[in-house]
């Protein structure tokens, strides 16, 4: 069981690289709060040249948000901590809510990051909500990969490392905390809304037997994140042993990777290459892939899954993006995701480029090398890929990343693009490597 009476004297940051500085997601309430005057005292402490940055986002949406932020703008006045109010604005969702602000909430964090020039994203995520998140992903059925929890650290957008140094802590622990040291927090009512999913499990967790599943809950989170991390280390290594790109837009699986010993590292190391190939965000089904694995060891096909054509023939197991669903012409001024699979900037950051797939067409009368892939897979494959209204209407021009005139795309690693937790670094380093992605960031962590 969780010690609810942990010395938080004890240093709960030592391990993490605050060089580059930190923004502090405060909301007002005790997690938050807690976490701002613990921060605080570690860096003034340690590393009192190193910049804070507390800031406060206002959703909007209820009417005591703004007298919540003041109140922790006037906590940080008190305590020397530079902060900042952000709105979130525009029309909120009718549903979704939660995730809607979740998903504005880091995007606005980030965004005051890097305006600071700050690396870093610090949250009070606690034992509690880590204990919460793991019970209602296992009433929803979710499989093992999400009862792995909440990553200590993950990377926001490819660029941010999100850091939460209080799953370990309970709750009230950091309550006592504020208590002790004569500071009050705002108790947020929608916490108490039985009409969202977290509120319910947080008054179910209430009950006599709540501490008992809290720690259950935990235990189960801390297993599957170490299997969750092992299946990744597991998958990258095979990326890295059979898996290569023959052309841009096309990867190709060596067929000996159907027998390598390791089915769940192989198929594991399918969905995040299919969701790379389709530019997909989400992992494709388990089941369908295992179905799909099974068929590949079965003989030669030809299936589509997550927008990604799979073919395999002799020459190997190719994947590349289907036809369908590419998107159409867009005027780009400045960066673009395009497709989900491809961060478009303009060469010279001046006027707006159309940019549109290069087309089936226009690829057809590329001249193309004979070689151990075929050429009809590599014109499939660059037919889908970005291309300058004026390559389109002249396919002698050089394609593909780099080499397009006006613009250059930089592959991007679709399902972890947007949150890359650190259980899954590996395979996502892997498949960075593979595609000619930037590769994420080193883990903001201090080197022993």
């Amino acid at each position: 069981m969780l010690d609810t009476e942990p010395d938080l004297s004890k240093d709960l940051f030592s391990h993490i690289d605050f060089t580059s500085g930190a923004v502090a997601a405060v909301s007002g309430g005790s997690d938050s709060t807690a976490l701002l005057l613990l921060l605080k005292r570690h860096l003034d402490r340690t590393a009192p040249s190193a910049k804070l940055l507390a800031v406060t986002i206002d959703h909007g949406l209820r009417q005591g948000a703004a007298a919540e932020a003041e109140a922790v703008a006037r906590l940080c006045a008190a305590h020397a901590i530079a902060h900042r109010i952000v709105a979130w604005s525009g029309r909120k969702p009718s549903t979704g809510l939660p995730a809607a602000a979740r998903e504005a909430r880091y995007r606005l964090l980030a965004e005051a990051a890097r305006e600071e020039g700050l690396g870093l994203i610090v949250t009070g995520h606690t034992a509690d909500d880590q204990a919460e998140t793991v019970l209602m992903r296992l009433v929803r059925g979710k499989g093992a990969r999400g009862l792995a929890g909440m990553a200590p650290v993950t990377l926001h957008d490819w660029h941010e490392w999100i850091v939460r140094p209080l799953l370990g802590i309970r709750r009230a622990a950091l309550r006592n905390f504020l208590r002790r040291e004569h500071v009050g927090w705002a108790e947020d009512p929608t916490n108490a809304d039985a009409a969202f999913e977290r509120p319910r499990m947080r008054a179910a967790l209430a009950g006599a037997d709540g501490a008992q599943r809290i720690d259950d809950a935990l235990t189960l989170a801390a297993r599957e994140s170490e299997a969750r991390s092992r299946l990744g280390i597991r998958a990258a290594d095979l990326i890295a042993r059979f898996a290569s790109q023959p052309a841009p837009g096309l990867v190709r699986l060596d067929p000996t990777l159907l027998s390598a010993g390791d089915d769940p590292a192989a198929v594991y190391a399918l969905r995040i290459l299919l969701a790379t190939s389709g530019g997909v965000a989400f992992l494709p089904d388990q089941a369908r892939c295992e179905a799909l694995f099974g068929r590949l060891k079965a003989g030669f096909l030809c299936a589509t899954l997550s927008r990604t054509v799979v073919d395999s023939r002799r020459a190997g197991i190719f994947l590349r993006r289907e036809t369908r669903g590419l998107p159409p012409v867009v005027a780009a001024t400045g960066g673009l995701l395009w497709d989900g699979r491809r961060n478009i900037t303009l060469d010279d950051g001046g006027s707006a480029l159309l940019i549109a797939p290069f087309g089936a067409a226009a690829a057809k009368r590329l001249a193309i090398a004979e070689g151990e892939t075929p050429r009809s897979l590599v014109r499939a494959a660059l037919a889908c890929e970005p291309a300058s209204r004026q390559a389109v209407e002249n396919p002698g021009l050089p394609q593909g990343g780099q080499a397009s005139p006006g613009f250059t795309a930089q592959a991007v690693v679709a399902p972890f693009a947007r949150f890359l937790p650190s259980f899954d670094l590996a395979p996502a380093r892997a498949v960075a490597e593979l595609i000619g992605a930037p590769l994420p960031p080193a883990l903001p962590f201090k080197r022993p």
